[in-house]
């Protein structure tokens, strides 16, 4: 057959630019390696909770016209993000503000609070901070750094905050009023009956083929581009009479993977889940998100999945999440923003520049950290670009 769009991912990217494209009566196909669809924003339903099988997702943003676009597809609950933070035997809410503040230090004013911190931050006052600890100090003083950022920095980049470099945190959110929403966006909220269904009705009528590797779907279908021959992905299109035809293929993929590693490796942080069913329990923490603070408990946080939608069920299932270093085979979760990827990256950017009929996009396809809001606004952009 052939195709306008060969779709390889179908997380929230590849499925909005599908569902954009067959309304303008575009022909695509959709792949993805994993056996099911909606990439790390998956949920599934198990003991009537939903899961969110790839970490929290909360959907939060100040784009007007993306909240109305999602809202299509599901409708949303009021769920606001308000985490609580352990460290050792002590409790804080995050993000940072009046009530972590009062508990820390016993005070009950902005000022109090403000006095507190601008003296820390003279104490270790540094013009040029030359590492994240030093500009973690330099922003939030001592105390809060020590119990809140340190430990958990750490176990996210598995290296010391002295090993990190400073631009990794450009601010910290303070704040001198006592709320506790994490997020400052004027819309959020979690999809009543999870995120998979929104996935589902934006595939509604495009073909899904799942568990299905890029590089294994090429060699063994023969799929083409008009005028290039087969996909390689290397970056050469071999000739084949054999196989359907795609006009372009967008690919939400490791952009390096695509490109066979030819200019070295990006890198990644990865997550492993460790999920795990409480029966009887109807409430194991009393809160949707649990950060844990020290550098000596392996797992950053504890997810207890009933709360983004305020159930009652008589069991609870939670999730830890272990923060963990990448390799190949392994999921790729945040891309490792610094200097040297940031340059690898652009090199790669410049070779797909060159990939006629190729599109790349999404968090690995960009090597960008993207809010589910920015990667809906990101597709549409380029969906208006396609169609133009």
């Amino acid at each position: 057959m052939r195709y306008d769009y060969l779709i390889v991912g179908t997380g929230l990217f590849g499925a909005v630019f599908a569902s954009e494209m067959r309304k303008a009566g575009k022909k695509c196909l959709c792949i993805d390696k994993r056996q099911h669809i909606g990439g790390n924003i998956y949920t599934a339903e198990e003991r009537g909770i939903q899961v969110h099988k790839y970490g929290a997702h909360i959907f939060h943003t100040s784009d007007k016209d993306v909240w109305d676009y999602v809202n299509r597809y599901a409708e949303f609950n009021h769920f606001v993000n308000a985490p609580i933070a352990v460290y050792r035997d002590e409790l804080y809410n995050l993000p940072f503000n009046m009530n972590t503040f009062s508990k820390m230090w016993g005070i009950r004013t902005p000022k109090e609070a403000r006095k507190i911190i601008e003296d820390q931050k003279r104490e270790v006052a540094c013009e040029h901070p030359a590492n994240l600890e030093e500009q973690a100090l330099s922003l939030v003083g001592r105390d809060v750094y020590e119990k809140l950022v340190k430990g958990y920095t750490e176990k996210q980049w598995g290296r010391s905050c002295k090993e990190l470099p400073s631009f990794i945190i450009k601010r910290l959110p303070v704040r001198f009023t006592y709320d506790n929403n994490y997020f400052t966006d004027r819309y959020q909220g979690i999809p009543e009956g999870g995120y998979t269904q929104i996935v589902e009705k934006l595939l509604e009528g495009t073909p899904v083929r799942l568990g299905v590797d890029f590089k294994e779907f090429v060699r063994s279908t023969g799929a083409r581009v008009p005028g290039r021959g087969a996909v390689n992905c290397s970056g050469e299109l071999e000739s084949n009479d054999r196989g359907d035809v795609f006009d372009k293929v967008l690919y939400t993929g490791m952009i390096d993977e695509y490109f066979d590693y030819c200019l070295g490796e990006l890198q990644y942080r990865s997550l492993r889940f460790e999920t795990e069913t409480l029966e009887g329990c109807e409430n194991y923490q009393g809160n949707a998100v649990v950060n844990y603070t020290e550098r000596e408990i392996p797992y950053t946080r504890i997810i207890e999945h009933k709360h983004f939608e305020f159930g009652t069920q008589p069991d609870t299932i939670i999730t830890r999440e272990y923060p963990a270093d990448w390799k190949r085979g392994d999921e790729p979760y945040n891309p490792i923003n610094d200097e040297r990827n940031g340059e690898l990256y652009r090199q790669y950017a410049a070779l797909a520049q060159k990939e006629k009929n190729v599109l790349f996009g999404g968090r690995l396809g960009q090597y960008k950290y993207y809010d589910m809001d920015k990667v809906i606004a990101e597709a549409l952009r380029l969906v208006e670009k396609e169609l133009a």
